[in-house]
């Protein structure tokens, strides 16, 4: 998912539970996410090349971050490690399939609203069509140019990432279920995140 659209989705998740200093240091560890090093050789950032397993334990080593980071007092760690784990937590939906597997159950123009979606459905999760972009280097470079763009989508296999990414509202109207889902994983993220720590270490993260 592009950065403006990852930064929009934890404004609406988290406006209202962070301080406006907080929020900038988890929207540009976020952000980070998306620069040239966490691109190459980071599967696991972003749900890439159906890295599932190694996506969600880095989503998890990030919980530990977050509370071993309280336990010392330093709330701005803890507060990065939060937006790296909601950047790889919402690329989940934009990187994979998990939105066309979720829309698939309704007939053409009766899906339900985007804000209705159901962003944790364990059948799909947990099931064997769910799958996520392969990253077809060099192709796949080139086809974010935009001026040659037409010129490269033939040649990439239809699991591309290339093709299959809902990373912006360009790629059509699946694009609003993967936002709003995303919303929803942020809170979801904010939650486990807040669960066990004790009344002073909550305070300190949501300062």
């Amino acid at each position: 998912m592009l950065i403006p659209y990852h930064r929009q989705i934890l404004q609406e998740a988290l406006e209202n539970e962070f301080s406006t200093r907080a929020l900038k240091i988890i929207t540009k560890a976020n952000a980070r996410q998306d620069h040239l090093h966490g691109q190459l050789g980071h599967d696991e950032y972003h749900f890439d090349n159906n890295a599932f397993k190694e996506s969600y334990a880095y989503i998890a080593e990030n919980h530990i971050q977050i509370r071993a980071a309280l336990k010392k007092g330093e709330f701005k760690n803890a507060w990065a490690a939060f937006g790296r784990l909601t950047h790889t937590a919402q690329d989940f939906y934009a990187h994979s399939n998990y939105i066309p597997l979720w829309l698939a159950q309704f007939t053409e123009g009766n899906q339900p609203p985007a804000i209705e979606v159901i962003h944790d459905d364990q059948q799909i999760i947990q099931g064997p069509d769910l799958r996520s972009g392969i990253l077809y280097y060099p192709l796949e470079l080139l086809s974010f140019i935009p001026g040659i763009k037409k010129f490269i989508m033939p040649h990439l296999p239809k699991d591309s990432h290339a093709w299959m990414h809902l990373d912006y509202p360009a790629q059509g109207p699946m694009f609003a279920y993967t936002f709003a889902a995303a919303v929803k994983i942020t809170r979801d993220e904010l939650v486990k995140a807040l669960a066990g720590l004790i009344e002073e270490e909550v305070n300190l993260f949501l300062q």
